[in-house]
């Protein structure tokens, strides 16, 4: 964390040198971060949705997007210029509040839960030290959205999309909350940064996939239940339920659902890698990749590449 702080001291001291005040450095600075993990999780969602359509399609022997970009990569964009044009309906006899709030708090706690994902070892918005039971517990907020959606539609087939989003959830949530702890009582914290530390020094050996695999297995399955991902796709079943709780919304509303499903997708691979796959770490250690080029281990270019 030593060189994250230098950056955020150095961009600081910039600006001071500028002649902005400290508090108008700072204030600048606040944001950059939060920018900049927004970002990167918009990016990951139109590479998720772009390779979900393309394997997809390559299972089931079809083309899927072609025409729109080279290969069809730049589909995911057009559908999200679709939906922000597209009409922003709301049910006569829906509650226009709770209607409102339902996807909000649906797509903000998992936006929020990138706050502690270390994508380096100097590339993290905040090293809480409480990170993993934070993201545990904003991961409970998500099915009173669902819920809360579901039953201000005043639809029954919403109602019970809700019902059963809100029901599969909670039900996840207590196998997936017990294979994290199992690495947090392996690694004796819970920091994500403590915890790939933790696996790092052996490479690929002291991943904690091998220590854990019950526990990859199970945390695996729930992650794939909590982000409604098939076979756990039961909220939004198409063939009785319509789209689940997803039935009356239209426009922005329905793409904040659309985003947090793929976010929270992206969130669930990213701490996998970083609970189970060793983080930022090479699969092969740091001192064997220094001698096979001949150089010392802490040489800042090798440090800057294996380590960012």
């Amino acid at each position: 964390m030593n060189q994250g702080i230098d950056l955020q001291q150095t961009f600081i001291t910039s600006l001071m040198d500028l002649g902005l005040p400290a508090g108008a450095a700072k204030a600048i600075w606040m944001p950059l971060p939060m920018l900049m993990m927004i970002i990167g999780a918009t990016v990951g969602v139109l590479v998720t949705v772009w390779l979900e359509r393309k394997i997809s399609a390559a299972a089931q022997q079809r083309i899927g997007p072609e025409y729109i970009g080279p290969l069809g990569v730049l589909a995911p964009v057009a559908d999200g210029l679709k939906l922000i044009f597209k009409e922003d309906t709301v049910p006569a006899k829906a509650d226009p509040l709770l209607f409102m709030l339902g996807p909000v708090i649906v797509v903000i706690p998992v936006f929020l839960s990138y706050l502690i994902v270390p994508f380096g070892q100097n590339l993290v918005v905040t090293d809480v030290g409480m990170g993993v039971f934070l993201w545990i517990a904003l991961s409970s907020v998500v099915p009173i959205g669902l819920l809360m959606a579901g039953y201000a539609s005043n639809n029954k087939y919403s109602l019970l999309g809700g019902l059963r989003a809100a029901a599969q959830s909670i039900s996840y949530e207590i196998p997936l909350a017990l294979s994290v702890l199992a690495i947090v009582m392996m690694s004796n914290s819970l920091s994500t940064i403590d915890i790939v530390n933790q696996q790092s020094g052996y490479g690929v050996l002291g991943w904690n996939i091998w220590r854990q695999p019950v526990g990859f297995f199970i945390f695996w399955v729930a992650a794939l239940a909590e982000c409604e991902r098939i076979p756990f796709d039961l909220p939004e079943a198409e063939e009785e339920l319509v789209a689940g709780y997803q039935t009356e919304y239209s426009g922005m509303k329905f793409a904040l659902f659309y985003l947090g499903s793929y976010v929270n997708l992206v969130l669930s691979a990213l701490l996998v890698s970083v609970l189970y796959l060793g983080g930022w770490e090479l699969p092969i250690p740091i001192s064997l990749v220094a001698s096979w080029l001949g150089v010392s281990e802490t040489t800042p270019w090798l440090e800057i590449l294996v380590r960012p």
